[in-house]
């Protein structure tokens, strides 16, 4: 008998003498790569969930606006997925089986194509590794063959992933400058983002939290659509001037709200923009919808009402009611692969797969983008409401249950006349609103942005004690400031 044979192993009893552990055992958290994030800034142990509240191992409940960054749309064991799930098991089906085909895939596949943008119903889908890294990666490398180019043109504050392709793509410059060269020919140009921008006047910009008075509101619609025209000058200039150093590239990919980049909408009229020159010019547009997707923005797909009208969506998150799951479906002109030219072992999860299907049928049948529309509002205008005229806040923006609250220092004005972020801050609101009851995430320049992304079950009296607890984090920040009650979560 071997020396672990016979014992149960738990958390609470494990033999301090096993292989590889010599003398006292290391607690979990220690034998964790410091790559580890969010427990950084949220350290609680999560014990349950259901909808969406989760409870830590000492019984503290929370209402989770984290929600698996979005992947979570029905909530924590939502009755229909996990019923998908008990039926896939209790069938004896094989549980991953490559790309072979299933009644779960063929099950899946149908539910998904019924609810796709009308000009991809007609697409092909690629189902690609769990992650929606390897499915933006599918998506680029699909455009490279298809098109015969090498080029990618992306924007600043997009998020695509942490691999080493979708890295280039990404904005963030911290996470891939320690790392070298990257994809190669990949250029960024702005996203026609209104509050902080290069596309400001250089005037002083006002808050941008509270309701505004008909001049504010004129002001803000003016930066946009300023904003808009430049961005998408320079999208026409880069894809069509024999001047601009940018080689016709294979794609051109973006997300219809930029989620991790500081919840960023994109404008419909940069959107035609996109989707005009791209046709125009022979480039594949490639729209990121990983996190927008499945009812968030308050539309199945982010991408519709704005008219992005892609060649390639881009999913994961939501469509694996809440386990891994990524897909690509694409016009059916590109598809231009030979038999294995990109695969993935678990792109046949059996599990993934059931509980992707129950999820998309629950949310088209409950109808919860709409829902989300709706709710997203109370969010938006609830956070502005309590914000009121604090200079602190200097945008309140989102889609839908997509929401951010972009926290800044009134003091000191960036080179665009606009309060510079202020990532201390956001911390410490984030860190006062677990104390409080409620998981936000934070990102954006600075991390200054925090974040609100809710299953999309969430109750209204929910929403409300979300507001409720933003506000009174926003209002602790003082005694944050002095050094009392700084981490009590």
């Amino acid at each position: 008998m071997t020396q672990l044979e016979g014992l149960e192993l738990t958390d609470h009893h494990m033999p301090v003498d096993a292989p590889g552990m010599p003398g006292q055992r290391p607690m979990p958290a220690q034998r964790d790569s410091s790559a580890r994030s969010y427990h950084q800034r949220l350290p609680i142990t999560l014990a349950s969930g259901h909808g969406a509240t989760v409870r830590d191992a000492d019984g503290h409940e929370y209402i989770d606006c984290l929600a698996g960054a979005g992947a979570l749309a029905l909530g924590h064991h939502h009755p229909a997925v996990d019923q998908a799930i008990r039926d896939a098991l209790d069938t004896g089906a094989p549980l991953s089986t490559l790309d072979l085909s299933t009644p779960f895939r063929d099950r899946f596949i149908e539910r998904l194509f019924s609810i796709l943008p009308t000009s991809l119903r007609d697409g092909q889908i690629l189902f690609c590794g769990p992650s929606g890294a390897d499915a933006v990666e599918a998506a680029v490398k699909l455009a490279r063959t298809a098109t015969g180019r090498s080029g990618v043109l992306a924007f600043g504050g997009g998020y695509h992933g942490m691999t080493q392709g979708t890295l280039a793509l990404t904005g963030r410059r911290s996470a891939k400058e320690p790392l070298g060269a990257l994809l190669p020919e990949v250029h960024h140009l702005p996203f026609p983002t209104a509050y902080r921008s290069p596309f400001r006047n250089g005037h002083q910009a006002g808050h941008r939290g509270a309701p505004s008075p008909a001049g504010a509101t004129a002001t803000q619609d003016s930066d946009v659509a300023r904003a808009t025209e430049l961005a998408g000058g320079l999208v026409r200039w880069a894809l069509t001037d024999d001047h601009s150093g940018i080689a016709a590239p294979a794609a051109v990919v973006a997300e219809p709200v930029q989620g991790e980049g500081g919840v960023h909408p994109m404008p419909s009229a940069f959107a035609t923009t996109l989707r005009t020159t791209t046709r125009d010019t022979g480039a594949v547009l490639v729209a990121d919808e990983v996190q927008t997707g499945l009812g968030r923005t308050g539309a199945l797909w982010a991408s519709e009402p704005i008219g992005l009208d892609p060649d390639i969506l881009v999913m994961s998150k939501a469509i694996g009611g809440g386990l891994p799951l990524a897909v690509i479906v694409h016009r059916g002109d590109l598809d231009s692969w030979g038999p294995g030219a990109h695969a993935g072992t678990f792109r046949g999860s059996t599990l993934a797969l059931a509980a992707g299907a129950a999820t998309i049928k629950e949310v088209v049948v409950a109808g919860l983008p709409e829902r989300a529309d709706e709710l997203g509002r109370r969010l938006s205008d609830g956070l502005r409401s309590v914000t009121g005229d604090d200079p602190r806040v200097g945008e309140v923006r989102g889609r839908g249950l997509m929401a951010g609250v972009e926290l800044v220092d009134p003091q000191t004005p960036d080179g665009y006349g606009v309060p510079r972020p202020d990532g201390a801050l956001a911390t410490d609101v984030q860190r006062e609103m677990l104390r409080r009851g409620v998981i936000v995430e934070i990102g954006g320049t600075h991390d200054a942005v925090v974040r609100f992304l809710p299953p999309l079950v969430i109750s209204e009296e929910q929403i409300d004690r979300v507001v409720d607890a933003f506000a009174a984090a926003l209002a602790a920040r003082p005694v944050i400031a002095e050094g009392r009650g700084s981490d009590h979560a």
